[in-house]
């Protein structure tokens, strides 16, 4: 369920227009007698509660002009990419929200594997489609027959050396099981497909919702598969 946020300046208008309906609370003496910057004399010279009371107003709307930019942000972000996860080569954290908005190929990777040549065609296919809106993110994992290569500079140096990955890769981890990482353990939730080997890819659209599961026999190059890619492109765009 979609549910719809007030705009700011509606709010802060409607809480402003409260604000200067409210009838003055009853004055002590000592209200009676507040100097103002601006000197008002007479029946309409505001009071200290008064003054109190616009200056809680004030603070409240500062807090509503602020407030929505930080949820509105939040919300724009799908879950499935709501996650910090650290890069490859370097292991700088990775807000994967900056892909939001993209079609997103996420595959779980290995180096040692019999569809390792798979590299290939997933980079041909992100620079086939990166500037009409394509990411793909690479998952290094030993999860399945210890394929992967112990360490993550090790991993880099392959993936650059042998086929010239360009990529998002993130660092090693595991994509199955209690040990999941986020981005996996929520494909995994939302498909109820969870990789059964190397080069599992899940395809997630531009309004971040899963679009399909497919198997480590799914080449990068084959013809069905480019058209869902092509197809999830074209939405949204």
């Amino acid at each position: 369920m979609i549910l719809s946020t007030p705009h700011p300046k509606a709010t802060t208008n409607s809480m402003l227009r409260h604000a200067s309906e409210q009838p003055d609370p009853p004055e002590s003496a000592a209200d009676r007698h507040v100097t103002t910057p601006f000197q008002v004399k007479g029946p309409h010279a505001p009071t200290r509660r008064r003054l109190d009371y616009i200056a809680s107003v004030v603070l409240a709307v500062g807090l509503a002009m602020a407030a929505p930019t930080s949820s509105l942000a939040s919300a724009a972000c799908p879950a499935l990419l709501n996650h910090s996860i650290p890069r490859l080569q370097d292991e700088v954290p990775q807000n994967l929200c900056q892909y939001a908005g993209k079609v997103v190929l996420v595959v779980n990777t290995a180096s040692k594997c019999g569809f390792t040549s798979q590299y290939e065609g997933l980079e041909k296919l992100y620079d086939r489609y990166r500037n009409a809106g394509l990411v793909v993110l690479g998952f290094p994992s030993g999860d399945f027959g210890g394929q992967e290569l112990s360490t993550n500079k090790e991993i880099a140096e392959f993936c650059s050396n042998t086929f010239a990955v360009r990529f998002p890769m993130l660092v090693k981890s595991s994509v199955r099981g209690k040990e999941a990482n986020p981005v996996f353990a929520g494909l995994i939730r939302e498909s109820g497909t969870a990789p059964k080997w190397n080069f599992y890819k899940y395809l997630i659209g531009r309004d971040g919702r899963l679009v399909k599961v497919y198997s480590s026999f799914t080449a990068p190059d084959e013809a069905a598969f480019v058209q869902d890619v092509e197809r999830s492109l074209k939405k949204g765009s």
